[in-house]
């Protein structure tokens, strides 16, 4: 087998995408553990980041840097665009961008470091004020937002079924089809539940579970995420939601919530974040987050406090010590992309589609750019990991206020 690429998420997606296209006489075998839509990719409050948010006061020695971080975005943006129109992907593709609020003194602060960083970058945006925020969104909550025009909203799960459906002839998906052991060598070989597949060059588009497999280990975890979204609203609900249709909301504030009025018009809304070992929560912890979800809602939106949470779902991100990406080569003809900290729809295509040009000897600005990545920082062993996690973990939610 020419190619085997695990992980049929947003980078496994874009790599075997790539690589079909510049190997048309290849089979390109793209694996995954679950259904396309059940991992990470499908399990977010579907935010494509264009610009990404660097907390702190913007220093000028950190432009090259930022920059660097936001050309991929920007890639992963057009590249996902051009996608979902040519592929005629029905995921409620929306790039007008997205908003950034502030409710508690801690992310009012952050609100002018934003404001500096997106004014020294040059990156168009419209600041908001506490009235403005509340005719835009229907809440009085925030005291602050800025309007950045350079992102887009999404479905995740129909966005990554769509683009499995629309794969390349060449592209064969397996999914259900978790890899137990990868055994190096040439070729490389990759053992099953049910049998092995050998191939001469493999790709890794797992994310934060490519410890698992023997690769990163202390160098990435998984942080699990949870949210909730209502029933559809009555057109009367909405006309209390201010003068915005569709919008989305990132927090200023690290552990801030994260909200959606979404197209078909439920409000989503994300306000956990937890270290359980890069699992999924149970039913019956999902369910105790609830209350957690329902009290964010609510200190939100009092005049939709009757309207009852239809769904809620876990989802896990990829997180690092530093906040890095992975890229590149781990051994011989095994490459590897992952580890987005919370940004991994743009970015993770950018970095899937640059590594199958990175895995046949390619070069480019982008691929450039993704092997630009920072030296992970080394996580301890476990026990230990597990408290650092934790605490890592936690620590977002120090001084979050009103915000959460």
């Amino acid at each position: 087998m020419p190619w085997v690429v695990v992980g049929a998420g947003l980078t496994g997606l874009a790599c075997a995408q790539r690589l079909a296209e510049l190997h048309p006489n290849d089979e390109v075998v793209l694996l995954d553990a679950r259904l396309v839509g059940q991992g990470a990719s499908g399990r977010n409050s579907g935010f494509a980041v264009g610009v990404s948010h660097f907390p702190g006061a913007y220093k000028p020695e950190q432009k090259e840097s930022f920059s660097r971080v936001n050309r991929i975005n920007q890639v992963g943006l057009d590249l996902l665009g051009k996608q979902i129109k040519s592929l005629s992907i029905n995921c409620q593709w929306d790039d007008g961008g997205f908003f950034h609020g502030a409710a508690d003194r801690s992310s009012i602060k952050e609100h002018k470091n934003f404001i500096d960083y997106l004014n020294a970058m040059g990156v168009e945006h419209n600041s908001l004020d506490h009235d403005a925020m509340e005719n835009c969104f229907g809440t009085s909550l925030y005291k602050a937002g800025v309007h950045v025009k350079r992102g887009a909203l999404m479905q995740p799960a129909a966005l990554v079924r769509g683009l499995a459906d629309g794969q390349p002839k060449n592209v064969r998906l397996i999914e259900n089809c978790p890899v137990l052991k990868v055994e190096r060598g040439n070729p490389i070989t990759l053992q099953l539940s049910g049998g092995e597949i050998k191939t001469d060059k493999l790709v890794l588009a797992t994310n934060y579970e490519a410890p698992k497999l023997g690769f990163l280990r202390r160098r990435l975890i998984g942080s699990t995420l949870s949210g909730s979204f209502t029933r559809t609203l009555t057109s009367q609900e909405l006309s209390t939601l201010g003068s915005h249709k569709t919008w989305g909301i990132i927090s200023l504030h690290g552990g801030g919530a994260t909200l959606r009025l979404t197209k078909d018009g439920r409000i989503c809304l994300r306000n956990t974040a937890e270290y359980s070992g890069g699992a999924l929560l149970s039913a019956h912890a999902l369910q105790a987050r609830q209350i957690t979800h329902r009290q964010s809602f609510e200190k939100r939106f009092p005049q939709l406090a009757h309207v009852p949470f239809e769904y809620a779902w876990s989802g896990v991100e990829g997180i690092s010590g530093n906040g890095t990406n992975f890229f590149g080569q781990q051994s011989k003809n095994i490459y590897l992309a992952g580890g987005y900290n919370g940004s991994g729809v743009s970015r993770g295509t950018a970095f899937g589609h640059a590594l199958a040009e990175y895995a046949g000897g390619g070069q480019s600005d982008l691929i450039a750019d993704c092997l630009g990545s920072a030296t992970a920082t080394w996580l301890p062993p476990r026990p230990f990991l597990d408290v650092g996690a934790m605490l890592k973990v936690s620590a977002r939610f120090k001084d979050v206020g009103l915000d959460r």
